[in-house]
């Protein structure tokens, strides 16, 4: 007999009542049939891949960060990989569809990514994330494939084989297929309570993004779009804030930003080409025909 595997009601976006998966809803909670061992199996390990959080955004200057670092240090260790640069290639639709509806601050987005930890080599596998938001609750999947793989499963062409890979390769489909739409670096300070592993802050500076060489071994160059001296903070918490965090912001007067990175590189993409387009439009006389004025003599 088939047991099952429990998801939370409020995680209902992803799942889906079609073959494969054919999920019902009992009690408060989405249960997908298990008929193998195996399947039990992937779906414990993906638990280690899954995160459900609220990620909460605020913008530092340097001053205020060091100030905040002397307070860090009673709580709060450093993350045991230590500073890294974060590199990823966000896919979307070739009309850019989940970035404009994200802009739009719904109740419920998702974005897809490839991601990895340095430049990547050649050859080296990828990190494939499937990230969404409901009701500002932060739901993210993550599976580790190589470059010819994720590359099928994100052109909507793969053949998924763990539950992740399965909830991924849905949403590709859905949309019929995905491709790299930007890529965006960082470098990246993460730390985590010392009385709470789940309780994760991360510190980013020197943002950049580019649209060409959309691959995570092409280097981490880019354009600059966060500006020096400031630190993009992410609170990433289960519950609530600990009441230190909230005294240090409060006395600061720090409140919390709607930061997306792809967003923000989104919407610097679109303000470069309207300039381009009106510097041809210039160059061209076009739109320059000067208004006339009425006479009523």
């Amino acid at each position: 007999m088939a047991t099952g595997f429990q998801f939370p009601k409020s995680d209902a976006a992803s799942l889906w009542s079609d073959p494969p998966f054919k999920c019902h809803f009992r009690f408060g909670y989405y249960i997908l049939p298990i008929e193998r061992p195996q399947d039990l199996l992937e779906m414990s390990g993906m638990l280690q891949l899954t995160f459900k959080r609220y990620e909460i955004k605020y913008l530092l200057t340097d001053e205020q960060r060091s100030r905040l670092g002397i307070l860090m240090d009673r709580y709060m260790a450093p993350d045991e990989w230590g500073p890294s640069t974060v590199c990823n290639v966000y896919y979307d639709t070739p009309s850019h569809l989940l970035v404009r509806r994200s802009a739009e601050h719904p109740l419920y987005k998702e974005k897809v990514r490839v991601r990895s930890y340095g430049v990547n080599g050649a050859d080296d596998p990828v990190f494939v994330e499937l990230k969404k938001k409901y009701d500002g609750v932060v739901y993210k999947r993550r599976c580790t494939l190589d470059v010819v793989r994720a590359n099928q499963l994100l052109a909507g062409r793969g053949t998924p084989k763990t539950q992740i890979e399965h909830e991924i390769d849905f949403t590709c489909r859905r949309y019929g297929g995905l491709v790299p739409s930007v890529f965006i670096a960082y470098d990246r300070e993460a730390f985590y309570a010392k009385d709470d592993h789940e309780f994760r802050m991360t510190f980013d500076t020197h943002l950049r993004s580019r649209t060409a060489r959309m691959r995570l071994d092409a280097g981490d160059e880019g354009e600059q779009y966060l500006e020096d001296g400031l630190n993009l903070l992410e609170v990433k918490v289960g519950g609530a804030i600990p009441l230190w965090l909230v005294e240090f912001f409060s006395g600061e007067g720090i409140f919390k930003v709607h930061f997306s990175k792809v967003g923000v590189a989104y919407e610097r993409l679109c303000a470069q080409q309207r300039a381009a387009r009106c510097a041809r439009d210039s160059k061209l006389g076009w739109g320059m025909t000067p208004v006339p004025t009425l006479s009523f003599a």
